[in-house]
């Protein structure tokens, strides 16, 4: 069981969370509808207009369309005994380039330095603990986006099981590597 402990800030109207998980530091920030999203494949969350569906707060276990392909994530019950092991890789390196802040699935600020990851299946957020079987390291992630998808260009892509940020692959170690072979676990959290 994991401890969580932090606070809600509130400013101008937007709502910041700063928790922590053991030696892990989130920060969640809602982004205003008007970003754009992170993951633009994305097509209808729970058969609405993606920002529809998240304005609503629909997002959570919704399915959802990517390029004609419906996923069903599994419930909050089924998820919390989700554990895999296969290939990892990270994203969000676009979006250091780009004007403006981008959202993820689940409404959230995208931000590429910070501890958060995509998965295809899982409910949104949720927690899960991140290990790279090529070197032992291990961290713990925030799960608020979707992905990731066969891309145009590598179809192979989507065979992934979890996309992480990229603070999340570089204290994992494998930035340089692009990918790494992880073992990825829900995990239960307990309020300080």
């Amino acid at each position: 069981m994991w401890v969580v402990s932090g606070a809600y800030e509130l400013t101008k109207g937007a709502t910041r969370l700063v928790y922590h998980i053991g030696k892990f530091t989130f920060e969640v920030v809602q982004a205003p509808l008007e970003y754009p999203l992170i993951r633009d494949d994305i097509q209808t969350i729970d058969g609405l207009p993606v920002k529809e569906a998240i304005r609503l707060g629909r997002v959570k276990a919704a399915p959802y369309t990517v390029k004609g392909q419906r996923y069903v994530p599994m419930n909050m019950a089924n998820a919390q005994t989700y554990e895999e092991t296969g290939l990892a890789s990270w994203y969000g390196e676009e979006t250091r380039r780009l004007p403006g802040g981008h959202m993820t699935a689940n409404g959230e600020l995208f931000n590429p330095s910070g501890l958060t990851a995509a998965h295809k299946y899982l409910p949104l957020p949720i927690h899960v603990q991140v290990t790279n079987l090529e070197n032992g390291k291990s961290i713990v992630v925030r799960v608020n986006d979707r992905g990731p998808f066969p891309s145009d260009h590598n179809p192979d892509s989507g065979t992934r099981i979890i996309d992480l940020s990229r603070g999340a692959a570089e204290q994992l170690g494998f930035v340089e590597q692009g990918t790494a072979r992880v073992h990825v676990e829900v995990i239960s959290l307990e309020e300080a």
